[in-house]
């Protein structure tokens, strides 16, 4: 569904005059949002493609009882002031180094993921439409619109085979803190999408439609 067509439109026009495009995929947890990036970065492979989870905070200070009770899905769980400074130096054509996330232990490593400049940039992440000094940073702004149960399993997978979560601790999460912070923060922030897509199905057509203008876009802004 594509939403505010005059604006979208103008919006077409305008990024053509810009050297690089910057698009939010958002959602709730466990919508397919990473897996929608990855598809457009597929078709796009000189584009970028960051992780708001990389921006999770740094709490090494804390003891590994205490990092586990930190809600990881409300916005003062993430840096969202370093990802601001990263995207507006990618802006001025400067690379950054993206911190790498360790979901087991809640804390940074010591490496660094370097990113140069791309006339392309994929940054997915639930709060992305949360925050307003992050959210008016893109062009282009896509919510994936998925079942809450079809989330919560896709999400209990993730955290069981991937982030060394047990089936338990995955519940009490969810309870404690996912859905309720879906409902308060990332479910409103959908109204700031200029496309919603509904993950069910991955909608083919807004996704051809999508890939159609980044198309368009790279071949306007080629020299």
């Amino acid at each position: 569904m594509i939403k505010k067509i005059a604006l979208f439109t103008f919006w077409l026009k305008s990024i053509y005059a810009s050297s690089t495009l910057f698009v939010a995929i958002a959602g709730g947890t466990g919508s397919g949002k990473t897996t929608l990036a990855k598809k457009i970065h597929e078709r796009f492979p000189e584009a970028i493609l960051i992780s708001q989870d990389a921006y999770y905070r740094d709490l090494s200070h804390l003891s590994l009882e205490d990092r586990a009770k930190v809600n990881f899905d409300h916005p003062d769980a993430l840096e969202f002031s370093l990802l601001k400074s990263h995207i507006l130096m990618l802006k001025k054509q400067m690379p950054v180094h993206i911190p790498i996330y360790d979901f087991c232990h809640h804390t940074r490593i010591e490496d660094v993921e370097l990113i140069e400049p791309s006339k392309i940039v994929l940054v997915e992440g639930i709060l992305l439409f949360a925050v307003e000094e992050v959210r008016d940073l893109f062009d282009l702004k896509i919510y994936v619109d998925t079942d809450s149960d079809e989330r919560i399993l896709r999400r209990a997978i993730r955290d069981i085979q991937e982030r060394g979560r047990s089936l338990e601790e995955v519940q009490n999460q969810y309870i404690d803190t996912v859905k309720p912070m879906h409902e308060m923060f990332v479910e409103p922030s959908k109204k700031y999408a200029d496309i919603i897509i509904p993950a069910s199905r991955h909608s083919e057509a807004a996704i051809d439609f999508v890939i159609a203008r980044l198309s368009q876009f790279l071949s306007q802004s080629a020299p």
